[in-house]
């Protein structure tokens, strides 16, 4: 794994990808790709050499870090076997990974719809949702990210979603419980859960519970701040859910597949929803793949009644594949429990020892390899680094951080004033280490904007 440089071809790949490849979620000319040469395991590299300790695992999806070999052998032979075949057929590794994933999703979870993604996901996790109920809204938190389709988008709770909300797509936002920037005044953990339970059961009885189809929780909210519920709150937004006959989505895009140390995060919260999105980490991002688990009760509603959705590409054979070697290994190589006993021993500890040192962390939270650093510009007031949603000069301090991180060596998740610590769930111990000192590093240059 010694990056050899080429600094020819890369001008090249950047000329291409400048003059023909339209990025998302970005001004085309404000923006500067880096051109990368290859990856493996925890880190990738550019066309110079220089090599970067990936704490965000792609966009938190290489849970079994790079180019695994048994899973790029999975992908070549299944392509050398049946490189793709139509969905409405049973195909083995479809069938496979569909049960693969049922063994590990909770409860009744057991019929597996494949997407080609986690928004693709949503759309069809809530589509279910309103055909099940014969109801037209869906309840979703502020503060939270389900993807870029026109549905999935409407129900994210983040700045993403103003362009395309027109307030016509049936969703009304809440607020979920996140103490420490509290909306409910609240000063403990308690506080915060019973204030945003009562919250969110206020909001149902304004919006009519018979109208409502569902309520769309991310299990822990992901790009929006990795934020885990305190505890008794998933469990009381069930209860809510069952009470009103409404049903309940857990969004495990980001979270499902040993990201926090379990299989599923709703596994430490045991709450069972009635729909569970998954993608990303089921086959680490190789090749594009997503689904819904769907519980009984959902499945019978379309066991005599045709379900009106579909993709050309759903349980597409290269990516199942890639799935059920991705979970074996997981299995084999015990990467869940290695998410969880280095989180509790390296990476947690570690995030706190920085807190402490540098002045600009206002909060660490997290659990597995789902970690976040709140950065601010004053620890009594909790004054955020960055404005809400700031660009260009604004947040000049963010994006100092950002390359200082780059310049020590590690690749950072960075969004608004925070950034999150996601390295694959595989990591190990050492490169924790050296991605925690370039970490540290970096937060020296923030601790220059402290006010």
């Amino acid at each position: 794994m010694t990056p050899q440089p080429n600094p020819e071809v890369g001008t090249a790949v950047k000329a291409a990808d400048r003059a023909h490849v339209f990025h998302s979620w970005s001004a085309q000319e404000l923006i500067d790709p880096l051109a990368v040469a290859g990856a493996q395991g925890s880190y990738f590299w550019d066309y110079d050499g220089r090599r970067y300790l990936d704490f965000a695992s792609g966009l938190v999806y290489t849970n079994i870090g790079y180019q695994h070999p048994a899973v790029v052998a999975a992908i070549q032979e299944q392509a050398a076997r049946m490189t793709t075949f139509a969905p409405a057929f049973a195909v083995e590794a479809r069938s496979e990974a569909a049960r693969l994933i049922a063994e590990r999703t909770p409860g009744d979870l057991d019929r597996i719809f494949f997407t080609n993604g986690g928004a693709d996901a949503v759309e069809h996790a809530l589509r279910m949702a309103r055909l099940h109920t014969g109801r037209p809204k869906v309840l979703s938190a502020y503060r939270s990210y389900h993807g870029g389709t026109q549905q999935a988008v409407n129900v994210t709770g983040d700045p993403r979603r103003w362009a395309s909300d027109t307030g016509t797509a049936g969703v009304v936002h809440f607020w979920a419980p996140f103490l420490y920037r509290s909306r409910f005044y609240a000063e403990t953990e308690e506080q915060e859960c019973a204030r945003a339970l009562e919250h969110l059961e206020t909001t149902i009885a304004f919006e009519g519970p018979s109208t409502i189809a569902a309520i769309i929780l991310e299990t822990i909210p992901g790009t929006a701040g990795i934020m885990p519920p305190p505890a008794g709150y998933l469990a009381g937004v069930r209860e809510l859910c069952d009470r009103h006959g409404i049903l309940l989505v857990l969004d495990e895009v980001m979270a499902g597949f040993g990201r926090t140390g379990t299989w599923f995060a709703a596994g430490l919260y045991d709450v069972v929803p009635d729909l569970l999105t998954f993608a990303k980490g089921v086959n680490s991002g190789y090749v594009p793949l997503g689904g819904v688990a769907i519980s009984g009760a959902v499945a019978e509603t379309f066991a005599r009644r045709p379900y009106p959705g579909g993709l050309t590409y759903s349980g597409h054979p290269l990516a199942c594949a890639a799935a059920v070697a991705t979970i074996n290994v997981m299995e084999e190589e015990g990467i869940v429990g290695n998410a969880a006993a280095l989180g509790a021993s390296v990476v947690g500890p570690g995030l706190r020892a920085l807190a402490e040192r540098h002045p600009c962390v206002g909060e660490v939270r997290g659990v597995g390899m789902f970690w976040a650093l709140e950065l601010v510009r004053d620890r009594e007031t909790r004054e955020p680094l960055v404005p809400y949603n700031a660009t260009g000069e604004a947040n000049a301090p963010m994006a100092a951080f950002a390359a200082a991180a780059k310049e020590a060596g590690i690749w950072p998740f960075v969004n608004m004033n925070r950034t999150h610590v996601v390295p694959p769930c595989n990591v190990s111990e050492a490169e924790l280490k050296e991605g925690l000192a370039a970490l540290d590093a970096a937060l020296t240059v923030a601790d220059g904007h402290v006010a």
